[in-house]
């Protein structure tokens, strides 16, 4: 295996906010509590454990122990629930949709970078544990986003009418898919483990929520993993008095357009947000439906089903069924972090995005802001890949570049013409410049003219230069395909890999052995892209 890092900038496939996050750009020190070092979780830790409750450490192992009694029996797993009723241990926690089959393969980067980290903080700080987390958003109720997975560059669909939280869903529908894809994927030895994964997790389960808990239990529960269904009724109990808060003051709003206004001022005027708050920023959650919550002249009402409340009716629904609140987006962080006695959140960049819009917001709580980490993101080149890449003699940075410039970048290098016509430019300009000269001294109202004919010239070059490429093109056919589908194979879409394809894909090739080589290859805490040849 070889294996090699470029800065996110490079990529050009991650947005100015996160490259200067990472790169520590000074105007965005307020939006975080500590820029992520092996270090700076000390004072981390130490804050967190001054602030969180007890009682909430047993409310949390309650849950998990009995969301985990059907599952089977992993001692890493039970030791860690066991170890997270000492006020000595914390967790880091990252969250994701409930995607079929784990869905993009950055999945599974979040988790591993996740465990990877919590094994790096307990070599740092012995005296303290650390549990990875993963936060299922079973909340969500974003069917589409969540119902297909690409494999093999086919797009596999749960095709389902969808209402309400995704995780409640009933799964008895998904048989025949199911089928479909055992079908294709052939009887190695991966392909029979896969088989009793989807046998034990989606065969054998009543909702998506329990299916993904159990297929992600299978994948990670050796390295500890606890996985977390916060859509628990003790759970929400311990947050009804932010639900309270919101409901009757709606502070989030108000803290994160503050928060907004200063990103603009400070640190960019074209800062765009990547979530706008609303006045509540709650869901009524029910079997039936996940409804926004608004305010109206006689207390609340949910948005479409119209189910209305009173002042003192909403009060009661909290205190008789907090479990039917359901924070958004920008209250969910919220939530984790007054159940969790966690120390960092590990996300992809849209959802380090919004967190950047929180910190003032968690103040006004009186909660202390997590440390914020991008997870880490790579690209898996197949062997075969590799090797042609090396044939071609072309750089992993030249693969970076979009499909058309690569190809027309590398048709110049190898053809025995000079294809860049653009030295003829320079010349033109140069003669223009004595013809501009030359009318600025004779008759001023000319310049249009030249400028015109200066501008058509240019055209001309260039038009001429993209016949003859494309002229080349036809006869490199052959260097044109194969560099088109090494770029697919390795940027499928002209997308990051890990945003497109799933991780089974790899999982098949190359067995347990993929787990193995991606846990020692993602470093955390190393924050640039890596570029990973697989053997």
């Amino acid at each position: 295996m070889a294996m090699s890092r470029i800065p996110y900038r490079d990529t050009g496939f991650f947005s100015t906010l996160i490259c200067d996050l990472v790169e520590k750009h000074p105007a965005l020190d307020d939006m975080v509590s500590r820029h992520p070092s092996i270090a700076s979780f000390g004072p981390q830790l130490k804050e967190k454990g001054e602030q969180f409750p007890a009682a909430h450490r047993s409310v949390l192992t309650e849950t998990l122990e009995k969301q985990y009694i059907d599952l089977p029996f992993s001692e890493e797993v039970s030791a860690n629930i066991t170890l997270l009723k000492n006020k000595s241990t914390f967790t880091v926690t990252t969250g994701h949709q409930l995607n079929l089959f784990t869905g993009p393969l950055y999945f599974v980067f979040k988790i591993i970078s996740t465990i990877n980290l919590c094994k790096q903080l307990k070599e740092r700080y012995p005296e303290n544990d650390f549990v990875p987390i993963y936060w299922m958003a079973t909340e969500d109720h974003d069917f589409e986003e969540i119902s297909y997975f690409n494999f093999h560059g086919k797009k596999i669909k749960w095709s389902k009418e969808s209402k309400g939280a995704v995780g409640r869903l009933a799964i008895d529908d998904l048989k025949p898919l199911l089928d479909l894809f055992e079908d294709s994927i052939g009887t190695n030895t991966a392909a029979l483990q896969l088989k009793e994964w989807i046998n034990t997790s989606y065969r054998s389960s009543a909702s998506l929520a329990e299916a993904t808990l159990r297929l992600v239990h299978q994948l990670f529960c050796s390295r500890g993993l606890v996985i977390l269904d916060a859509d628990s009724p003790n759970l929400k109990q311990l947050f009804t008095p932010y639900v309270r808060t919101e409901l009757k003051e709606g502070q989030c709003e108000k803290s994160v357009l503050a928060t907004i206004e200063s990103l603009q001022k400070n640190y960019s005027d074209q800062y765009t947000p990547q979530v706008n708050p609303r006045e509540i920023n709650l869901f009524y959650l029910t079997d039936e439906v996940r409804e926004r919550i608004v305010r109206t002249p006689k207390g609340y009402e949910t948005v479409e089903s119209k189910i209305a409340f009173s002042n003192a009716e909403m009060e009661e629904e909290i205190k008789l069924h907090p479990e039917r609140f359901s924070p958004n987006v920008l209250m969910r962080p919220l939530y984790q972090e007054v159940i969790l006695p966690n120390l960092c959140y590990i996300g992809g960049g849209g959802e380090i995005a919004y967190w950047l819009q929180l910190k003032d917001y968690f103040s006004s709580q009186q909660i202390l802001f997590p440390m914020l980490l991008l997870r880490n993101s790579a690209v898996l080149v197949p062997e075969k890949s590799a090797k042609k890449i090396n044939k071609l003699k072309l750089k992993q940075r030249d693969l970076f570049l979009k499909r058309t410039p690569l190809i027309n970048k590398k048709i110049r290098q190898i053809s025995n013409i000079d294809l860049d016509l653009q030295h003829l430019k320079q010349k033109l300009k140069e003669q223009f410049d004595e013809l501009e000269a030359l009318v600025n001294e004779t008759d001023a109202s000319f310049a249009g003219t030249v400028a015109a004919q200066k501008q058509k010239q240019f055209n001309g070059i260039d038009a001429l230069e993209k016949r003859l490429l494309k002229a080349q093109k036809r006869k490199l056919v052959d260097h044109v395909q194969r560099l088109g589908e090494l770029h697919e194979t390795i940027f499928p879409g002209e997308t990051l890999q890990e945003r497109n394809n799933n991780f089974f894909q790899f999982y098949l090739a190359h067995g347990e052995d993929i787990l193995a080589l991606l846990f020692a290859s993602l470093d955390p805490l190393q924050l640039e892209f890596s570029w990973i040849e697989l053997p």
